[in-house]
């Protein structure tokens, strides 16, 4: 069963509170254990990338960032909401405000690096990413979760980075799209790398590719 979109939601004029309880019983009806689909978004839908350095595009020109390479991929007004060195903490400050000011559809959620490097407790900074998500949904736009790898110089060197668990787990928790091991891929990869923990030009277009493939067989994104 497919879940109504968070647009075909916003058009009935219900309040926040009700767009959300609808939105969670489609996303309940999809069934347990399932990744959730979605009806497709159209061209011309706001979504909100909200992240740190990564959503930003720290390590490539602008214009490389996957916010925008998205955009292209899709058709749609992609925010680019990244703040570089941003923690999942202090981005829950700040998410309230973009949803009022944007009013996106969707909003994908790329945070947790700066919080891992810091060697943050992992049910700390699921805490923090726990209220952003559930702000997107209680706004009634859809959230993504990107998963982040646990950075291991060992796994780096050997191209065998993993996400952090705390990513699926959260997402199940939470019934919510995960893009899963598309980040930890391209981190793995040297030639894919401006440094330790940033994607150069032809990363940002794998990361873009792979969140891309990852939306469209969700249905947000229309195949191609």
């Amino acid at each position: 069963m497919e879940v109504e979109n968070a647009v075909t939601l916003k058009s009935t004029g219900l309040g926040h509170s009700t767009r959300w309880l609808l939105l969670a019983l489609l996303v309940l009806a999809a069934g347990c254990g399932e990744e959730p689909r979605y009806a497709p978004l159209p061209p011309g839908s706001v979504v909100l990338a909200f992240g740190d350095s990564v959503t930003w595009g720290t390590g490539a020109n602008r214009g490389e960032d996957f916010p925008s390479l998205l955009a292209a991929h899709s058709g749609w007004e992609v925010v680019n909401a990244g703040v570089p060195g941003d923690t999942a903490a202090a981005a829950r400050e700040r998410i309230g405000g973009l949803l009022q000011q944007h009013n996106p559809a969707l909003v994908i959620v790329e945070l947790g690096g700066n919080d891992i490097l810091r060697k943050r407790a992992d049910n700390k900074v699921a805490a923090d990413l726990r209220e952003i998500l559930q702000a997107v949904q209680e706004h009634g736009a859809i959230p993504v979760l990107v998963a982040v790898p646990r950075l291991s110089l060992l796994r780096a060197s050997v191209g065998a980075l993993k996400d952090a668990p705390l990513y699926a787990r959260l997402a199940e928790e939470q019934g919510i799209l995960l893009v899963a091991d598309v980040f930890s891929a391209v981190l793995s990869q040297e030639s894919l790398r401006a440094d330790s923990i940033h994607p150069n030009r032809e990363g940002y277009r794998v990361f873009a590719d792979g969140l891309a493939a990852a939306l469209r067989e969700a249905g947000l994104l229309p195949q191609a």
